[in-house]
């Protein structure tokens, strides 16, 4: 294995509470050690006005293998992965046939291994089939391998399945993550109720909907005493249910994702349907309500929701199409906002793209600690680029941001000491 040394970069790492110019040595796939002028490699990587930092985790990732591999499987979403910095992902369950059997996930973890690009974690289903009727043996799916549960995609519907779900899961431990959204508030909607829905004259998703089901959830918490994590929390009303759920010393936690906190309703005027996701993009107060919980810690986590679709799921009328957005090679970019904006120090927000999902996972991942895997992302935080969908690694294209400029670019991401992506490639 290739020894490498990155000299000079600003080094972040936020579990060791490391903020500083230095070097970052790599022997063996494992991070022998950081400090100044060190030496001993047969390969350097200039990070001068860079960052290095940990590889980043998106614990919210849709890559359609098995069964719709024509919008992403496991080597093109893995090489999405690395190109935006990131080199641990989890995949959700709602595939085709879902993760809700042992043999499934292993067999996806044996093809990640595979491509040997990424570290993929699965998210086992709570419920067979995503039907939410019949739970899952959740025990046995986290003995394959996976590190959490959801049914997202869709809601654990019912309250007495759910709680049924957070007694099982206490008793392991086991992070319960729900897509929370009541739909029979949202049946048939298609982005956020309110005067925009109303201008293009099409049904609209309230955001009490998401309300209705967090505070539901959050009562069966109190009840049961587990770990349950609001998934891409979108609007003001979860965002301080969430707040006050912490208040309390509950196990609850949640994420945002970056086009929540970025993007409004606005982005559907023109009937576009590449700014169409669930839960859909909402108000500019919502927006703000993100941004707050971010600062102020009621977030701790940025996740993608990354959703490929085809082309042909997008371009069939906004009613029709797919929800859904790309991310994960547009998260950092976006995120970056955040730090110039001085919502967050630039510690703050890698943290909530390493350690803090490390945490919730209790993954072994997120850190530069001496002795552990060279997982790192080196990036330009200044780099000035734009977004060109034709050039996504990804295989699907749907994003938003498409010939839009954006700030900040990986240049190299490292996954156990080897370089998986070169910008100059």
């Amino acid at each position: 294995m290739t020894d490498i040394l990155i000299r000079g970069g600003r080094v972040v790492d936020p579990a060791n509470e490391r903020d500083e110019i230095a070097d970052v040595l790599v022997i063996d796939g494992k991070i022998a050690a950081i400090g100044e002028a060190l030496n001993g490699a047969s390969n350097t990587i200039d990070a001068t006005g860079q960052v290095v930092c940990p590889g980043l985790i998106d614990m919210h990732v849709h890559l359609r293998e098995p069964g719709q591999e024509w919008k992403e499987d496991i080597e093109s979403g893995s090489r999405a992965a690395v190109a935006g910095g990131v080199t641990s992902m989890c995949c959700m369950p709602n595939t085709m046939p879902r993760l809700d059997h042992a043999g499934v996930i292993r067999q996806i973890i044996e093809r990640a291994n595979q491509v040997g690009l990424c570290h993929l974690h699965p998210i086992g289903a709570v419920t067979k089939n995503l039907d939410g009727k019949e739970l899952t043996e959740m025990r046995e799916l986290a003995r394959a391998g996976a590190v959490a549960f959801s049914d997202d995609g869709m809601p654990v519907w019912h309250g007495g399945v759910m709680r049924k779900a957070l007694e099982y899961a206490s008793s392991f431990d086991f992070l319960l993550i729900q897509h929370a959204e009541d739909l029979q508030l949202t049946e048939g909607g298609c982005i956020n109720e309110g005067r925009i829905s109303t201008q293009l004259g099409v049904d609209g998703m309230p955001s009490e909907g998401e309300d209705d089901m967090v505070a539901r959830d959050i009562m069966l918490t109190r009840l049961v005493d587990a770990r349950y994590h609001v998934a891409h929390v979108s609007c003001k009303g979860s965002v301080e249910l969430v707040r006050q759920a912490k208040s309390e010393g509950l196990k609850v936690s949640t994420e945002a994702a970056p086009h929540h906190f970025a993007l409004t309703e606005e982005e559907v005027l023109g009937f576009n349907a590449d700014a169409k996701m669930s839960p859909p993009l909402r108000t500019e107060a919502d927006r703000l309500a993100v941004i707050e919980g971010l600062r102020d810690g009621t977030i701790e986590v940025i996740a993608t929701d990354h959703a490929p679709h085809h082309e042909d799921d997008k371009r069939c009328g906004l009613s029709c199409a797919a929800f859904g957005i790309v991310g994960l090679e547009t998260m950092l970019p976006v995120s970056l906002a955040l730090v110039r904006d001085g919502v967050l120090s630039l510690p703050d927000l890698i943290a909530k793209m390493t350690c803090n999902p490390a945490q919730l996972l209790n993954l072994n991942a997120g850190t530069l600690s001496e002795g552990e895997a060279a997982d790192i992302c080196i990036f330009d935080a200044d780099a000035k680029w734009t977004l060109d969908r034709n050039k996504l690694f990804s295989k699907s294209k749907n994003t938003p941001w498409h010939g839009r400029e954006l700030t900040g670019r990986v240049t190299y991401t490292l996954k156990s000491g080897r370089i998986v992506f070169d910008h100059h490639a």
